[in-house]
């Protein structure tokens, strides 16, 4: 398999984030831009402990991405591989694109949960 920026579809596509995926069988690919200050944390309202319980592991190609645990914070800059296990919330310190891979399933109710929160912030 094999997917670009041109290939993959937009799955997000709010001011200053941008998130293409592809399902390539259990997982889902994921190539993501997200705008410097930016945090996650009301994403995840009514998921357990209010966190991404879904588990990743990606590279920043550029920027900075902090995963916040409820016991600590783990900072990832440009360059770095990373595995974020569930129970996480993130905020991005600079504009940070990352690759991510995902189990499906999981990524996919993370999502939807995301999804309604986002909607209901701007409005919708």
């Amino acid at each position: 398999m094999r997917g670009s920026k041109q290939d993959l579809p937009v799955a997000v596509d709010m001011p200053g984030i941008t998130i293409r995926v592809a399902d390539w069988g259990e997982m889902t690919t994921a190539l993501e831009n997200f705008p410097a200050g930016l945090d996650t944390a009301p994403l995840f309202k009514g998921l357990p402990d209010d966190r991404c319980q879904c588990p990743h592991w990606g590279y920043v190609v550029k920027g900075q991405v902090t995963f916040n645990y409820a016991d600590r914070d783990e900072v990832y800059s440009a360059g770095d591989a990373y595995y974020a296990p569930p129970g996480h919330t993130t905020q991005f310190n600079e504009d940070t694109e990352v690759v991510e891979f995902s189990p499906r399933g999981i990524y996919q109710e993370t999502m939807e949960v995301a999804g309604r929160n986002a909607a209901a912030m701007m409005g919708q």
